[in-house]
């Protein structure tokens, strides 16, 4: 069967094949009737419109690159979930590359192959770790297409979509002090992780602004998994027996923290308040359902595509492109792991 194209379409509508191109690429200069009609003989015919001769007439690849890292974890999963979707909604095609390890500066290999696939913008999707962007410093500069960081520091620059972690902790402090709990330990993730260290910056600043500076025996470092959670709430008790509340930085190990507590009839929130982060669609069915700090990954990586797109179309118009900065809020879930009576 002989496959419908861009010129049968406009032989059917009686209009130039360059109109029907003009609806497709939904360009402004068609009157609506016209359009109408042209939409109506392309849904009837059933006609697709070939992605590599847009990608030809426009110059244009219509090819994100996303380099990755640890899709073993629930956040970078569902982050890529987010520009998976938006990118399909605006009409771009993903060219995925996953790093090996989170921790490496041996990048030139991925860029070169995106380059030479023409991508038109490329999303960092590794987490800030250590010093693995000590790369950018040499290779931004003759970068050819834009580029957006997800989750790291603010940098001269750079272009970077990131959640507040810094707020989240803050927010997890702040309402465990509101609820009258004043003793309030911490479980953090692996602190050569940027995300971590704000999450255990904004709870210790919290503390201290309240008048409850920390001391080191107030805090515990876990590496995000279920089992490091129970690891570091055994090690948290023992050192800071006082503790009626503890900040766990992700919800996976906030899970091992309400397993301790049932298998020490240590009662839940009256005798020690959990608050986790991340907001994952299960904490809302631990027993008793987890308070955590929700943070939408599906809008970070939905935004970093809308954005990455405006750096490409203003890079097409004017020939450069500014380096933009954008802040993804984190929001308190309330649940009954907080509710102290």
């Amino acid at each position: 069967m002989k496959r419908v194209n861009i010129r049968d379409v406009a032989t059917l509508a009686g209009v130039s094949y360059q109109t029907v191109s003009r609806v497709i690429n939904d360009r402004p200069d068609v009157a609506p009737q016209t359009r109408k009609h042209v939409l109506e003989i392309i849904n009837g015919l059933g006609y697709q419109p070939s992605a590599l001769a847009r990608s030809l007439s426009q110059n244009r690849s219509f090819t994100l690159g996303v380099v990755t890292a640890g899709l073993k974890y629930i956040g970078p999963s569902r982050t890529l979930n987010g520009i998976t979707q938006t990118a399909e909604e605006k009409g771009y095609t993903l060219l995925l590359k996953e790093l090996p390890e989170f921790d490496t500066n041996r990048v030139e290999t991925v860029l070169n192959s995106l380059l030479s696939r023409h991508v038109d913008g490329i999303i960092w999707h590794v987490p800030e770790i250590g010093d693995n962007r000590e790369w950018v410093k040499d290779r931004l500069p003759g970068l050819p297409v834009p580029i957006i960081f997800i989750t790291m520091h603010t940098q001269e620059n750079l272009s970077i979509v990131a959640v507040d972690n810094y707020l989240g902790g803050a927010l997890a402090a702040r309402h465990l002090l509101d609820r009258g709990y004043a003793k309030i330990g911490h479980i953090s993730g692996p602190l050569d992780w940027w995300e971590a260290q704000q999450r255990k910056a904004g709870w210790e600043d919290t503390l201290a602004g309240a008048g409850y500076p920390i001391t080191g025996h107030q805090w515990v470092e876990g590496n995000w998994s279920s089992g490091s959670g129970e690891k570091a709430i055994l090690k948290l008790v023992d050192q800071y027996p006082e503790m009626d509340a503890v900040f766990v930085a992700n919800d996976q190990m906030a899970l091992s923290v309400l397993q301790y507590c049932r298998i020490c009839q240590i009662r839940v929130p009256e005798d020690l308040a959990v608050i986790g982060f991340d907001n994952l669609p299960e904490s809302a069915y631990f027993w008793p359902p987890l308070t955590t700090i929700s943070q939408d990954l599906i809008e970070l990586g939905g935004t970093t595509v809308c954005e990455i797109i405006h750096l490409i179309e203003l890079q097409r118009k004017e020939g450069t492109f500014p380096s933009i900065f954008k802040r993804i809020e984190p929001q308190l879930i309330v649940r009954q792991t907080t509710r102290r009576a």
